[in-house]
């Protein structure tokens, strides 16, 4: 009866976004939000990054908080009508005063920018036209004229000149020198730039911002977009149009002063702290673009602009080291001193930085130095003032418990010498759409690695708890492993850049890295290379069959390949669609039909419909077995294929000898298969052989130690052999792991009402949830309807039913649908009519089902309970004991003591009490019946009224009170 369990505060606010409500600063500039301000203005710039769903992305997030997303969507709208306006009205003349245009060379929110003919002097420059909307007031226009003509006045070989500055139809633009070449970020964007030849180019472009400094002007959105090659690949410094003069101090600056790109603001511009804008934020700028060329993505980058600026704002960049181990150390220092949060830490002037890289190239010290850990503790304190104070409340307390905690320490069990391996970064472009594709990624590596019997490999479901988090020491204690394998992975269409690195997580120091810069059809050729590798620096002996394994390519199909990852992403989430990852699963197959893990897969799923009674039927296990055909054909030794089998014997046919023969041959290809300990725990269990199932379970979860369906069916086993304590401390280890996952709690306080009949615990937390977080009613619905039942409490037992919708309620295998129980909560108030409507609304879907699956015991077995509330005697006792033929314990030992206690229900409410009691003493004596059937059940709830009373029943209750 395997079941499936179920900011940082800103504290300066004092005002709130105009335009979406979310919380913003005193000083921000017009009343609004960065995220609003980058929304609307950040367009402006030529290539912008942040694309129409990033900024519905914000949008949704910040309306997500102030309740107003769609006038926030009608905002949007708003904010670029203008834009295409203006830029529509340009093209369709097809020229713009003196200016012919010829081709749209580059796009923002707010501006486009057009190869073209300058007639007067018939030579090709780079026009650009503006609209600022909202932002286009007089003052406006003639700030950004006056900045404009001041940048214009800066003459330097590197610097793209402007050539005038005009204003038609409401719109400003500018026309300025075309460059013969690409843009930074699309130079590299394929073919990786030298690490010494990124150098000299930083160098260049931070000479030339000094000189613009020199002349009072400051950038403010240096990134690779606004960094233009040329043939010769000298750099020339765009859009210097858009930047702020040093001195100004006038109000329109107040409404851009957060213009910039979020992956490459320096952190005064992402909070809208204007006075702290000067000459070292430009500094930050060319930090982040040396950072990205050396790594080959920026230092921050969220999934929207949102999350960037939040990124931003939270955390540290990572070691460029960490990520490309072709960087030494002096080079990252200088690189992770432009990007100090604090603009005081940071190089002095874009000349002090130039200097210090040249230095480098020079192979002489460098003048920047290494942040020390004393460093880095003052900057954690400021970032974490709380935290801080109560780590310093916390030392004498530590210091008095040294002692214990030395001695502890040294019976300490050591750290197993395993590997995890994590959830990887996702830098493509289209986030969303490559997600599938970066975790099927992971998934193949570890997959991979877990073939070695040598290594113990952590499963996957303990690993993506981790996405996006840094703290190896914390990942390796909570996994008891010695080491993580992390990485990340950017796609642009067909170019793969797939970096990976081993760390030891006891000393956190770096053991191999390597960056792939591929064609994507490599990508199974890079995966099993990284396990090789892997496997190589941890020392593991591996078989020549081991490593053929490592090296067989999951299939050569990358379209199946993300239509297999989509699956397995589908799987896991928390209420699985199996007819959708079904469908996936069949067009994976299609494309490639000698994909093996994909017709395993389809098989489980296949089985699944078929075991949990959602298509109990021939047809469902035939295409089980179509599938495992499949794959036997294809590899028939393959561990995948005997896995398959055996949860096909065990869910199909309730063949136990024969599951665990497949399991025995699949152990030996799937060393580190969480699953195979499980499905073995799970057979031992119905085979009575209980301790051996606790063995196997606490096997699966050493290698999937966060696996709270693992942790709670460890419960699940202790429960049924009645040892509620040892139930209670698996369930409060799954708490360990999900501190406020209310259905574990629920679980929890549940078994105080199995144990000793007690609703207390249950009732307590039912008021709490409801007072703190009604959104999670629904989750623990079915708990929350007992509990009322078994108080008599018909107006919480109505709320539960309403929290419940349209999830089923019952338990394992039998799951009563709404109608009937509202038929049991009017019947409980005496409503007679009302309780005959509904109940008999239940048996009219309840005898689809039984004529849809004739030969599934649970589906007679509700159809009998429906009857026996019909009053429907004979019909009602026909059916409980078809059920009972169909599903005996002799073929299955839980589910058959089930049929036999509703069986016992069904004779209680028709009357037959001496054949109720009979069949309880059955259930009750069964080894099994602590899976379904509590003193607390007995002792409480109303389906078991007509027995109360009667010796013989009583004598059942006593039997399981607590000793």
């Amino acid at each position: 009866m395997e079941t499936h369990a179920e900011s940082r505060a800103m504290i300066r606010v004092i005002r709130v976004c105009r335009k979406c409500g979310a919380k913003i600063f005193s000083d921000a500039p017009r009343g609004l939000c960065t995220a609003c301000v980058l929304e609307t203005a950040l367009g402006i710039l030529p290539n912008a990054p942040v694309a129409a769903e990033d900024l519905s992305a914000v949008a949704s997030a910040k309306a997500d908080d102030s309740g107003n997303k769609d006038e926030l969507s009608r905002d949007n709208a708003k904010d670029t009508s203008g834009v295409d306006e203006a830029v529509r009205a340009a093209t369709m003349l097809g020229e713009l005063g003196d200016y012919e245009l010829l081709e749209e060379i580059g796009r923002g929110g707010q501006g486009v920018v057009f190869r073209a003919r300058q007639k007067s002097l018939n030579r090709t420059v780079a026009l650009k036209v503006i609209s600022l909307g909202q932002w286009a007031s007089k003052a406006h226009l003639k700030r950004f004229r006056r900045e404009a003509e001041a940048a214009a006045s800066l003459d330097h070989p590197c610097i793209v000149p402007i050539y005038e500055v005009g204003e038609r139809d409401g719109s400003c633009y500018f026309s300025m020198k075309f460059v013969e070449g690409g843009q930074l970020d699309e130079v590299t964007r394929h073919t990786p730039m030298p690490i010494r030849r990124a150098v000299e180019l930083i160098v260049e472009v931070a000479r030339t911002v000094h000189y613009a400094h020199e002349h009072g002007i400051l950038h403010r959105d240096i990134k690779p977009g606004n960094i233009l090659l040329d043939t010769k690949g000298e750099p020339h410094l765009t859009d210097f149009g858009l930047a702020r003069l040093v001195e100004s101090e006038s109000s329109v600056t107040h409404t851009l002063d957060v213009l910039g790109t979020p992956s490459y603001m320096a952190p005064e511009q992402a909070v809208g702290n204007n006075a702290a804008v000067s000459s070292v934020t430009d500094v930050y700028g060319i930090g982040a673009v040396l950072y990205q060329l050396l790594t080959g993505h920026p230092p921050f980058a969220g999934g929207t602009t949102y999350e960037t600026i939040k990124l931003l704002e939270d955390t540290e960049p990572r070691q460029p080291r960490l990520l490309n181990p072709k960087i030494d150390r002096d080079l990252s220092t200088i690189c992770l001193k432009c990007l100090e949060k604090d603009p005081k830490r940071r190089y002095s002037s874009a000349l002090a930085l130039a200097e210090d890289l040249e230095r480098w190239l020079k192979h002489e010290p460098i003048r920047a130095r290494h942040t020390g850990i004393f460093v880095r503790g003052r900057k954690w304190v400021r970032r974490n003032p709380t935290s801080a104070l109560l780590a310093a409340s916390l030392i004498a307390l530590a210091a008095a418990a040294g002692w214990i905690v030395w001695k502890s320490e040294l019976i300490r069990q050591p750290l197993a010498s395993g590997i995890a391996v994590l959830p990887f970064e996702n830098l493509s472009e289209q986030r969303e759409d490559a997600a599938a594709f970066v975790d099927g990624v992971q998934d193949d590596v570890l997959t991979k690695l877990a073939r070695i019997a040598d290594l113990k490999v952590i499963s996957r479901t303990s690993v993506m708890e981790y996405r996006g988090k840094r703290n190896v020491r914390q990942i390796g204690n909570e996994l008891r492993v010695s080491h993580i394998l992390e990485g990340s992975v950017r796609r642009i269409g067909t170019h793969l850049r797939l970096n990976a690195q081993l760390i030891d997580t006891r000393t956190d120091t770096h053991l191999w890295a390597e960056q792939y810069d591929r064609d994507v059809n490599e990508l199974f050729a890079i995966q099993s290379e990284i396990a090789g590798k892997v496997a190589e620096r941890l020392n593991a002996k591996i078989t020549p069959a081991e490593r053929a394994a490592i090296e067989q390519k999951p299939t050569g199909d990358l379209v199946a390949f993300e239509l297999y990852s989509r699956a397995n992403e589908l799987w896991e989430s928390p209420f699985a669609d199996f007819p959708q990852v079904i469908d996936l699963l069949n067009q994976a197959v299609t494309r490639d039909p000698s994909f093996l893990q994909a017709y395993c897969r389809l098989a489980r799923a296949h089985d699944q419909l078929y075991f949990f009674g959602l298509d109990h039927t021939p047809g469902r296990l035939a295409a089980a077995e179509a599938a495992l055909k499949e794959a036997f054909r294809i590899r028939p030794n393959a561990g995948e294929a005997h896995l398959a089998r055996a949860w096909h014997l065990y869910n199909g046919y309730l063949d136990y000898d024969g599951a665990l023969a497949e399991l025995e041959i699949a152990r030996q290809n799937l060393p580190n298969s969480p699953g195979i300990f499980s499905l073995t725990a799970y057979i031992q269990r119905r085979q009575g052989r209980w301790q051996e199932a606790m063995r196997n379970l606490e096997r699966a979860i050493d290698l999937d130690p966060r696996d709270l369906d693992r942790l709670y069916q460890t419960g699940v086993s202790y429960g049924g052999a009645r040892r509620y304590a040892e139930q209670k401390s698996k369930l409060d280890r799954m708490l360990t792991v999900e501190p406020n996952n209310v259905a574990a709690k629920a679980e929890r306080a549940f078994v105080e009402v199995d144990w000793k009949a007690d609703t207390g615990p249950l009732h307590q937390l039912i008021d709490e949830i409801r007072a703190t977080n009604p959104a999670a009613m629904p989750k623990i619905a079915s708990r929350s309807l007992l509990c009322a039942l078994a108080e008599r409490d018909v107006a919480a037992a109505k709320d539960a039913l309403v929290a419940a919708g349209e999830q089923p309620l019952g338990s394992g295998a039998v799951n009563f649908g709404r109608p009937f129980v509202e038929g049991v909560i009017a019947r409980m108030t005496n409503e007679e009519h009302k309780a005959q409507l509904a109940f008999t609304a239940a048996r009219v879907k309840q005898e689809k089902t039984v004529q849809a699956q004739p030969d599934y015991g649970p589906a007679w077995c509700v159809l009998g309970v429906i009857d026996a509330a019909l009053g429907r005697k004979e019909a009602a006792l026909r059916e409980g004991r078809r059920a009972v033929e169909l599903l005996p314990v002799e073929k299955d030992p839980i589910n058959g003591m089930v049929m036999i206690k509703y069986l016992a229900m069904i004779a209680a409410w028709v009357g037959e009490k001496d054949l109720a009691c009979e069949q309880l003493a059955t259930a009750v004596r069964s080894p099994y019946s602590g899976m379904d059937l509590g003193y607390g059940e007995l002792k409480l709830m109303p389906w078991w009224d007509p027995l109360r009373g009667e010796p013989c029943f009583e004598k059942i209750v006593n039997s399981l009170a607590p000793k």
